[in-house]
């Protein structure tokens, strides 16, 4: 801590510090578009299913030698095929038909990557590792990113009409089954530029919080976007950075940070009602 008084930029001057702070950022932005879309759609099961369900893809691309990240965005978009087929063909609910799908593929996961001889550490896919990951790691999320965040920011209000009322949007000549099926590839892909940053389980937060404390702050969903992805940027720049000093793991820290800040929304949310109501008596 002596460090954080005598020089707070010192995080900044290493190399495997920068790299950390650029993946964290450019995942950030478009987990929080997508965290808003998630809120609104009563989707953020969705998020988690589809982080967990990865696993498999990522154990069987290892085996049979292609890049990690097509087995994750294949595993992902199976998971979401099938549960799109188990709603649509069963009285099952949606979030019963994911948690079904979801824990069964990560179970398969978990055996496959078991009864595999590997020098893969599991601790990395799972909670990730922003410290050890280099330049070209950094290009390829941010691909990812900037291809995800530009589908999103082009169909946002075709996507928000879909979130909010699908029989609407069919009725205005909305693709909707395009939107759906969309909206799920962008999921599936942005999960995967974010394996290496914060892995499969602390993703769930990222696609959550952002828009859950945004939606509690705001009412119009274009500056609900901009809120959850600053909050988004700021949680993951001070996880990263407070992370060195107290000697933590960088996701862990980036989680812990967006949980104090939906805590703040929520006593906002709450002071603002009280105060409300007491002006209306």
């Amino acid at each position: 801590m002596n460090d954080l008084i005598s020089d707070p930029l010192l995080p900044f001057a290493f190399p495997f510090m920068q790299t950390a702070f650029a993946i964290t950022l450019v995942v950030a932005v478009p987990m929080a578009l997508l965290s808003c879309l998630l809120v609104l759609k009563g989707w953020s099961l969705m998020g988690d299913a589809i982080s967990h369900a990865v696993l498999p893809g990522i154990v069987l691309a290892y085996i049979i030698g292609l890049p990690l990240g097509v087995g994750a965005f294949a595993a992902g978009m199976t998971c979401a095929l099938a549960t799109g087929f188990l709603k649509e063909n069963s009285r099952i609910k949606e979030d019963t038909v994911m948690g079904v799908v979801f824990s069964g593929m990560f179970g398969l996961g978990i055996v496959l990557f078991v009864a595999t001889p590997s020098d893969m550490h599991l601790d990395h896919i799972l909670f990730g590792d922003p410290l050890g990951v280099g330049w070209p790691d950094v290009a390829e999320s941010g691909g990812i990113a900037l291809v995800s965040t530009a589908l999103l920011l082009a169909r946002r209000r075709d996507l928000l009409v879909n979130a909010f009322d699908p029989q609407h949007a069919r009725a205005i000549g909305l693709p909707v089954r395009l939107l759906h099926y969309g909206l799920l590839a962008i999921l599936s892909l942005t999960v995967v530029a974010a394996l290496k940053a914060v892995g499969i389980i602390l993703a769930v937060a990222l696609l959550v919080a952002p828009g859950a404390i945004a939606f509690l702050l705001v009412r119009r969903f274009e500056t609900m976007l901009a809120v959850a992805v600053a909050v988004a940027l700021t949680a993951s720049l001070l996880g990263v950075w407070l992370s060195f000093f107290i000697d933590s793991a960088p996701a862990p820290t980036i989680v812990l940070l967006l949980t104090a800040m939906f805590v703040a929304a929520f006593a906002h949310e709450q002071w603002r009602n009280a105060r409300a109501a007491a002006s209306g008596m």
